[in-house]
């Protein structure tokens, strides 16, 4: 068997400890996208970078947050709306300047001649605690998965107040804290929750309509923020005092500061990864900490039957707010801290929502863990740090828990959420093989309204007709293991049709893969095999993942080249170019940028697209071109 990995302290890594920190960061950001956070910010940015140390290429640190507010149409971002790579010492702060500046001497000759005499320049504004979004004049569209986001351009009609006007790009809707603090502090945790809900419910509550009409929720742009600007020397030196003159002052929620590149030139050099942009960071602060008492610990069962404790506390007053809830990860943790009713903890929130339980100052005597599962009665096992309840088919909570991950990786239908998917399973469609064969009528004959029923149907008959990857398909089966970034690699490798005829053994042998995960996935396969069938068979539209058998890089010269293909290609369609081009080990990208090496043309391609390559160096060749080079012409 593979031996654990080794970090880069050395320190022998476990596929347990991965998983675990991956379903935490999972749960903890659902829940604050949601507007019900459970832990504070810093400890989520803890845990990151925990995941950072122990496995770097994880798939979790390559995906955007989303934003988990839904609306009628989903529209996808010009410029993709990222996460922010984050700093939270001095030290940080250094390292990102330094690669600032590095790159600025790469580019010395195509930046202006004021930045090579005075320096690289910082812009620094507040970080909003809000709901992120971004304008053009016509619609307002959440930032989503970060690539596509859903117009909410309502939120205007419902009274939130846009600061400077319409059309004004990127900000954040939120709560003049002073307003919150007056008025709705006792009834809501954070004045983001009511954010959401005011966002997101059809109907709003007398609370929020009160906000609404004394203009306490705004849309507000981050050019309107007060900003400091300087060289990323000053910026370094005086971090502390730029901080506290930017925050102390505003008005309205906030989570650290943001500190940017101002020249585009040198922006668009630094260029982005997949999940955050490379010229801008976010500072944070660690926060308060405060202590309190449990009062009793609730324990909630997950879709792969991990049985998770949320301590239930006195309340306590941090940061503003009122702490009553702090999620404990597993019960290996409360067992080891010896946590209980009675128990003296210490609490610390940074920013503006739930802490984490930083340290336990009085155990408890005796620890009492549940014996079996609080949803249905199963006794439990454990497995890691984990209490698991087995009743894989027929726990409720875990079939809840299936069918919402389900909708919410496939990602193409809406009406699926908490309260109607538990009302669904309370009335017998227990499975996804259920749920796909439930009719209009069906709907109506368990309690739902005409409309609503015809809704639900129609949402599953879009979730099968509309084009979807398949490693989306396969990470939605929630097979354990298996998450989007996995999924994508083991089909770049075998087909979905084929995953039922394979060993661990054959799954181990994929780079990522080791004997552990491969064990998992393939017992994981098992337990989920008839659903897998189940959806195989309904012929879902599903875009095959491209398989990584290519020509030798030797063979190949495109090998690590960014490439970008436009207009209307002859030799077959534009995705058949970019199939062809990954398959010989391109980096395929779908605009030109600083990264990019070649501009392969079809037929009518714009002036603009043709000058802009120009101007960045990029080769510019034709389709005929771009095949004679690569032999397959």
């Amino acid at each position: 068997m593979k031996a654990p990995e080794k970090n880069s302290k050395n320190r022998l890594v476990t596929e347990s400890e991965i998983t675990e920190l991956v379903d935490k960061l999972s749960l903890n950001n659902k829940a604050y996208r949601n507007g019900r956070p459970l832990i504070t910010d810093h400890a989520y940015d803890t845990l990151v970078e925990r995941l950072r140390e122990l496995s770097p290429e994880n798939p979790y640190l390559k995906r955007i947050e989303p934003e988990k507010i839904s609306g009628k149409r989903k529209i996808k971002h010009l410029q993709p709306m990222l996460s922010i790579e984050k700093a939270y010492t001095c030290r940080d702060l250094e390292r990102f300047v330094a690669r600032i500046e590095k790159a600025t001497g790469r580019i010395s000759e195509k930046i202006s001649d004021e930045v090579n005499k005075n320096g690289t320049l910082y812009r620094v504004t507040a970080k909003l605690d809000g709901v992120a979004g971004h304008d053009d004049g016509t619609r307002l569209v959440t930032r989503g998965d970060g690539l596509s986001g859903f117009d909410i351009t309502h939120a205007f009609d419902k009274g939130v107040v846009p600061v400077a006007g319409r059309g004004k790009g990127l900000g954040e809707i939120v709560m003049l804290k002073s307003y919150f603090e007056t008025h709705l502090a006792d009834h809501f945790e954070h004045p983001r929750n009511l954010v959401v809900g005011i966002i997101g419910a059809d109907k709003v509550n007398e609370m929020a309509l009160a906000a609404l009409a004394d203009g306490a929720v705004r849309f507000v742009t981050y050019d309107q923020l007060p900003a400091w600007q300087g060289t990323g020397e000053e910026l370094v030196k005086n971090i502390e005092t730029i901080y506290l003159d930017l925050l102390e002052d505003i008005d309205y929620p906030v989570d650290g500061l943001v500190a940017q590149v101002v020249d585009e030139t040198l922006k668009a050099h630094m260029g982005a990864t997949s999940h955050h942009y490379r010229w801008q960071i976010a500072f944070k602060k660690r926060g308060e900490t405060g202590i309190t008492t449990v009062k009793s610990i609730a324990w909630q069962v997950g879709r792969t039957g991990n049985i998770t404790p949320v301590l239930e506390v006195e309340p306590v007053r941090l940061s503003g707010a009122t702490i009553q809830r702090v999620t404990a990860h597993h019960a290996g943790m409360i067992r080891k801290m010896k946590v209980g009713p009675g128990a003296r903890i210490e609490l610390i929130r940074s920013g503006e929502v739930i802490p984490k339980l930083e340290n336990v100052l009085d155990e408890v005597a005796k620890v009492d863990l549940p014996d079996r599962c609080p949803a249905c009665k199963t006794v439990l096992e454990w497995r890691g740090d984990f209490l698991r309840c087995s009743n894989v088919a027929a726990c409720r909570d875990q079939v809840v828990g299936r069918l919402r991950h389900w909708f919410h990786i496939l990602g193409n239908a809406d009406w699926f959420g908490t309260k109607t998917i538990e009302k669904l399973v309370d009335g017998g469609v227990d499975s996804l093989a259920k749920l796909y064969a439930t009719s209009t009528e069906a709907f109506e004959s368990l309690g739902f309204g005409p409309v609503q029923s015809k809704n639900l149907f129609e949402a599953v008959m879009l979730s099968r007709t509309q084009p979807v990857e398949d490693w989306r398909f396969l990470a939605a089966l929630g097979i354990s293991g298996l998450g989007v970034g996995e999924s994508r690699k083991l089909l770049a490798c075998y087909s979905l049709e084929r995953l039922w005829e394979l060993g661990w053994k054959q799954v181990s042998e994929i780079k990522g893969f080791g004997d552990i995960k491969s064990r998992t996935i393939m017992g994981g396969l098992g337990e989920r095999f008839d659903t897998y069938c189940d959806m195989l068979e309904m012929a879902f539209s599903l875009i095959v993942t491209p398989p990584t058998e290519s020509i030798a890089d030797e063979q190949s010269p495109i090998v690590g080249k960014g490439v970008v293909f436009t207009g209307k290609m002859v030799h077959g369609t534009r995705s058949d170019m970019q199939t062809l081009a990954r398959r010989l080990g391109a980096k395929v990208q779908t605009s030109v940028s600083g990264a990019t090496d070649m501009l392969v043309c079809g037929g009518r391609v714009g002036p603009r697209k043709l000058e802009n390559a120009r101007q960045k160096g990029v080769e510019i060749m034709t389709e005929v071109e771009f095949l004679e080079w690569i032999g397959k012409r």
